[in-house]
């Protein structure tokens, strides 16, 4: 028996046993919060020096560019957006090019790049 067992409310758990986000959807979430959650808290990028909440592409670029990131152009990959520290380095970060699909995962790969530029917050916080 492989899959997630998930457990409700009253302490009744079910096998899903091929998980997908969808599985998970509920008109009221399991445990809300959770990334699989329809009602997950979401996240925004924040730049560090000036407190800026990134809200595009063309903001996060001009940040990054400033940090000495370039755009890299791989036209082998049309629907990322790709930055690269320097010809030398193995350091890359690739997004997807629309920015409605910009999630955590991305934010938190900046971050990890650029630790003292960066920060992850949630929404809510920096309102």
């Amino acid at each position: 028996m492989s899959g997630v067992w998930i457990f409700d409310k009253k302490g009744v758990a079910r096998l899903i046993p091929n998980p997908t986000r969808e599985s998970f959807e509920h008109k009221h979430p399991i445990y809300p919060g959770t990334s699989t959650a329809p009602g997950a808290r979401p996240r925004v990028l924040v730049y560090l020096p000036t407190n800026q909440v990134i809200n595009s592409y063309s903001e996060l670029e001009h940040r990054l560019t400033e940090l000495g990131w370039t755009r890299y152009h791989n036209f082998t990959q049309p629907h990322l957006l790709q930055f690269h520290k320097s010809e030398n380095s193995a350091h890359l970060i690739s997004l997807p090019r629309n920015f409605a699909h910009f999630r955590a995962l991305h934010m938190y790969d900046i971050v990890v790049k650029n630790p003292s530029f960066f920060q992850v917050r949630e929404a809510a916080a920096t309102q």
